[in-house]
């Protein structure tokens, strides 16, 4: 039997009925006891957590879920920017269960290969723009983000430039949470929880007009700037020192943070001028979330190295994977064995699955639909909605990701002083109205699926300013 990727039409299955017990074998009261007695939840405060109770959430499909006690909940953020082709689609469980029966697992170390990841590196090769053709495969983004580390200091040891180490990133980015990871972010408050972080990797200041331009800039001015920062930092470290800067096309987890345009152009032409690796970290941006196949293509530069995880199985099973360009992928091939893998690399069930997902957006025109219709009714639908709102001060984003804002006074860019505390609340306030909203500080964030409709939008938008309605109520502002 031959590995294959069935076509299979997209039938929408039936609803679940209000308030249906789907599947579930205990009470809400049981599951949340048995999560607080034995689960440690990621970025979590688990003394409070315990306290209110986990969220049981049991089924899902399309863009909604249900929690144990059948509430219907619109899923604003995508699972973590990742559901692209939205929840229930039967093609990706009947490939990973076919897959399952045929081939459940080999690992590629013994110079053994199997059909789902040549196949699914030959699509990739077809999605991705050029010259990326060679595809590494991990777990995670943040497995992906430790690995480009491993590919870049290879690279530049193939070259004879051995002093090339330094790695250069952004305060308030977000590269996945191992040590490598999270050390190559820029997120303090974890910095503060590894004391044993990565060396060679140096942090510059982000491109978030709003919290940190001063009133005499133009957005075009602070993110040229900001990107010249990068110029200033390699000069100090000397270029002989530089590997490689690393930057997400938009900054997902430190508020859907987009630069004005006059940033990559310069980030690229600074590293092309000093020989410094560009990396793309695409995680979230990729497949589709721009309404482009990948982020980087929206903002108009070329990297040499894109790490992606997320859409490309739309979070299904766990995948992340490293696209190489031609260039980099031939120091890589030619000059020996490239010492790192993973148990999982290329994992054939996840292979399949990655496939059959590719295929749906693919197939779907979907990415399209985001660029040309969903995407721009839903960036309208937000802007139309918000233009005046008393607390709301910027909206940023395209295609179907969003950041909003919250601000005292939006007009002069003043932020809440307790801006995490005003989030906070904001979340709350959408949970208990059934949406999923994520909080990074005082900006509210939104990645619904894909696959949403303009009627979903509509009620997604209408939730939205539900609740930052009684947010700024809450804190009297009117």
């Amino acid at each position: 039997m031959s590995y294959r990727t069935e076509e299979i039409a997209y039938v929408q299955p039936a609803e679940p009925a209000a308030g249906a017990r789907t599947a579930q074998q205990r009470t809400t009261a049981e599951y949340r006891a048995l999560d607080a007695a034995h689960h440690v939840h990621p970025f979590s405060d688990m003394g409070a957590l315990n306290r209110s109770g986990s969220r049981v959430i049991v089924k899902a499909h399309g863009v909604y879920l249900w929690d144990s006690e059948g509430n219907k909940i619109i899923d604003g953020m995508a699972g973590l920017w990742c559901v692209n082709v939205g929840y229930g689609r039967k093609e990706l469980a009947n490939a990973a269960y076919r897959q399952m029966e045929q081939l459940p697992y080999y690992n590629t170390f013994f110079k053994t290969t199997h059909p789902p990841v040549i196949e699914l590196s030959a699509l990739l090769a077809e999605l991705a723009p050029e010259p990326f053709n060679h595809f590494f495969y991990c777990n995670s983004g943040s497995e992906a983000n430790d690995t480009v580390l491993r590919i870049v200091h290879r690279y530049w040891a193939t070259q004879g430039k051995h002093s090339k180490k330094v790695v250069i990133s952004r305060k308030n980015g977000y590269h996945g949470s191992t040590i490598a990871g999270g050390t190559l972010g820029g997120m303090g408050y974890m910095h503060e929880q590894m004391p044993s972080k990565v060396e060679n990797i140096v942090h510059i200041d982000q491109p978030y007009f709003f919290g940190e331009a001063n009133s005499s800039q133009t957005p075009e001015e602070f993110a040229l700037a900001r990107a010249q920062q990068l110029e200033m930092k390699i000069l100090e470290i000397g270029a002989d020192n530089v590997a490689a800067f690393i930057g997400e096309p938009f900054q997902g987890a430190g508020g859907v943070i987009f630069p004005a345009s006059t940033y990559w152009p310069e980030i690229e032409r600074i590293c092309r001028k000093y020989d410094v690796l560009l990396v793309a970290d695409e995680v979230i941006g990729g497949f589709g979330r721009t309404g482009e196949w990948f982020a980087h293509q929206h903002f108009g530069f070329k990297p040499d190295l894109i790490t992606m995880a997320k859409g490309l199985t739309s979070g299904y099973v766990p995948m992340g994977a490293v696209g190489l360009n031609d260039r980099i992928a031939k120091a890589i091939i030619e000059n020996g064995e490239f010492n790192h893998g993973l148990t999982y690399s290329g994992h054939p069930v996840a292979a399949a699955v990655a496939v059959a997902n590719l295929k749906l957006l693919r197939d779907e025109t979907i990415v399209e639909r985001v660029k040309t219709d969903t995407g721009p009714y839903f960036q309208k639908k937000l802007r139309d909605t918000f233009a005046h709102h008393p607390i709301v001060g910027e909206i940023a984003g395209a295609g179907l990701v969003a950041g909003l804002q919250l601000a005292e006074e939006p007009a002069s860019r003043k932020r809440f002083a307790n801006g995490g505390d005003v989030g906070g609340v904001c979340r709350d306030f959408c949970f208990n109205g059934n949406l999923i909203m994520r909080a990074s500080g005082d900006r509210m964030l939104l990645s619904p699926p894909l696959v949403i409709s303009k009627q979903e939008i509509d009620e997604l938008v209408s939730k939205a300013k539900q609740a930052i309605d009684a947010t700024a109520t809450q804190l009297g502002i009117s």
